[in-house]
């Protein structure tokens, strides 16, 4: 599948969250500051699942047929927010 460069650059943002929590906890920060970047780096990744998922599916429906893309990418980002 081909990835989107936004998509890309959200994994790499999230992997370099991942260092900084990783110095964080060498550094001793309080649980709290560590909980709060955990929290960020689980929305960031669930944001990028969302956003996979309906590349994907978007890419295999028009594979498939002509249909009005804008209708369907609408109604996946409501199925996708509604997971969050």
């Amino acid at each position: 599948m081909k990835c989107d460069i936004s998509l890309k650059n959200r994994i790499k943002r999230a992997q370099g969250q991942m260092q900084g929590v990783l110095s964080m906890m060498d550094s001793e920060s309080s649980c709290m500051d560590l909980l709060t970047q955990l929290k960020a780096i689980r929305s960031s990744i669930d944001t990028a699942i969302g956003i996979l998922t309906t590349s994907n599916l978007i890419q295999t429906i028009q594979e498939q047929n002509d249909i009005d893309l804008n209708n369907i990418e609408d109604a996946i980002n409501l199925v996708v927010k509604g997971i969050k």
